[in-house]
């Protein structure tokens, strides 16, 4: 897998609008990793009380978006043991850090590389950035699960 629009992405995630955070994937290789974009409009229906008059994405949106990177990857990265149909879930999330805010109007840039794999528990490291500038970090841990 290289690049990926929406339409690739969608027959790869379970997610939906308003839920779907990946807008395209510009590259997935299992040897590097994956870096994927989502374009952050003043339409996102969380701009409405995430804050009036100063909106934000929440970070807890931002760490959810790096988790979907990472499932896209870990598709890619998927064993002959691991169930053809998985969803790959959330399974925990480390070393959480922000860094700055994400606007409306931002293009969110997210990064994901893979550190282990272990016992159906698969260890990546994500980064967000915008302009180039971290936003946001995480260890995103997920298994896969048969849907």
């Amino acid at each position: 897998m290289s690049s990926m629009d929406i339409k690739e992405i969608m027959t790869l995630l379970p997610h939906r609008y308003p839920f779907l955070l990946v807008d395209r994937v510009i590259n997935c290789d299992v040897s590097t990793g994956i870096q994927a974009l989502k374009n952050v409009s003043m339409n996102e229906p969380f701009f409405q009380g995430h804050f009036p008059g100063k909106p934000v994405m929440p970070g807890v949106l931002i760490i959810e978006a790096m988790a979907q990177a990472t499932s896209i990857l870990a598709k890619a990265m998927a064993t002959a043991d691991t169930p053809e149909n998985a969803i790959y879930y959330l399974a925990g999330i480390d070393k959480a850090r922000f860094k700055r805010p994400v606007e409306p109007g931002d293009q969110l840039h997210m990064d994901v590389q893979l550190i282990k794999q272990r016992r159906g528990i698969w260890l990546f490291a994500g980064k967000a950035f915008v302009d180039d500038k971290l936003v946001a970090s995480a260890e995103i841990m997920c298994t896969p699960r048969d849907m």
